[in-house]
């Protein structure tokens, strides 16, 4: 009881996210304002299950029970604030928090999955220079359940136009989930539980720039998502220009937490390379990065077409320049895919659409 009467103390002057309340907290409330217990698991699967939105949603609830959470209460949805759509079926939303920042998530269908690009932070600290959220400055950090939302509101997007669920999430959009740990871990438990989404971990993958104290975290963590680096350069000095996040957390030292999460989890690791004209593109840099890719038990190696954004000079390299690359990767028996530029038509790169009307 305890904790209900210093949740009811604390609605006299700050009204509390009831989405950051566990469900035996609801539950302490609601007994402590006369209420039956089974109330908390009313709400607390419109929270996560039925996706409600808002307290108003609640439709189970009476309209004067309604009213006095709304008073004692906060529910800082996301909203959609802006989309575009791609000729090739790509959607990339704009969402709006409640305290009116501007966070990015992408919608990318293929025959086969209909995948989610989320964001989980308000801008980036880490300054990558081939990155549109690189040049923002970071805000702050996504809550759990902001992150959740994104999810939530992509799948809508997905079951509307495509009338087919989510299949896969990936953290790649704006921030570094590292950065962000506690949000990040608690949003995908919140995505996997069979009371929230129900989504398989297996069909989550985290993407990191390279932070590798929190990488062999997850690993002591024991987490069941997989697990992306955003290599881009497979030197220390090319990684330091384009990754200040280098400097402080070398290949080196990459690759030994990249074991290490291995060792503990088991999980699939996949290494990111955006190819960059005249910078990573050499036979040198492949035969660099086929170095690393056998130090590590990465399960692929995603070869990406660059996004140009206005504020930096790189460039993508030529068709015959990727093949060439692409071709050394193959005869060296490194399991490469490359993945084509998608959105090409609207601001397809990270940041972009946030980065507009000023924010």
């Amino acid at each position: 009881m305890a904790v209900a009467l210093y949740l009811c103390s604390l609605m006299n002057t700050v009204q509390k996210n009831i989405r950051h309340l566990s469900l035996s907290e609801l539950e302490e409330y609601f007994e402590a304002i006369g209420e039956k217990k089974f109330r908390a698991t009313q709400v607390y699967e419109w929270i996560w299950q039925k996706q409600a939105g808002s307290l108003e949603a609640m439709t189970n609830l009476s309209k004067d029970l309604r009213t006095r959470l709304a008073a004692e209460f906060s529910y800082p949805a996301l909203s959609v604030d802006a989309t575009q759509y791609s000729a090739d079926g790509t959607i990339k939303s704009r969402f709006k928090t409640a305290d009116g920042h501007l966070v990015e998530g992408v919608l990318i269908p293929t025959d086969e999955r209909k995948t989610a690009c989320v964001s989980s932070q308000i801008g980036c600290s880490l300054s990558c220079k081939f990155c549109a959220t690189g040049y923002m400055a970071r805000k702050r950090n996504l809550d759990y359940d902001e992150i959740y939302d994104e999810v939530v509101l992509i799948n809508q997007q997905s079951e509307k136009v495509y009338d087919k669920k989510l299949s896969n999430i990936v953290f790649m959009g704006m921030g570094e989930p590292l950065l962000n740990y506690k949000n990040v871990l608690k949003a995908i438990e919140r995505i996997t539980s069979p009371d929230g989404l129900g989504m398989s971990p297996r069909r989550v993958t985290v993407s990191t720039a390279g932070v590798s104290k929190m990488i062999r975290q997850l690993g002591d963590d024991q987490v069941r998502f997989k697990l992306a680096l955003s290599l881009h350069a497979a030197n220390d000095q090319k990684r330091n220009e384009i990754m200040p996040i280098n400097e402080t957390n070398h290949i080196k030292a990459l690759i030994e937490s990249l074991n290490h999460f291995y060792k503990q989890t088991g999980n699939e690791i996949t290494f990111e390379y955006i190819l960059f004209r005249d910078f990573n593109d050499s036979l040198k840099d492949a035969d660099e990065l086929i170095k690393i890719y056998r130090q590590v038990p990465a399960d692929l190696v995603n070869i990406i077409e660059y996004n140009p954004i206005d504020q930096a000079l790189f460039a993508k390299p030529d068709d015959a320049t990727v093949e060439v690359f692409m071709n050394h990767l193959e005869k060296n028996r490194v399991n490469a895919r490359l993945r084509r530029s998608r959105g090409k038509d609207i601001d397809a790169a990270c940041g972009q659409l946030a980065n507009k009307d000023g924010e």
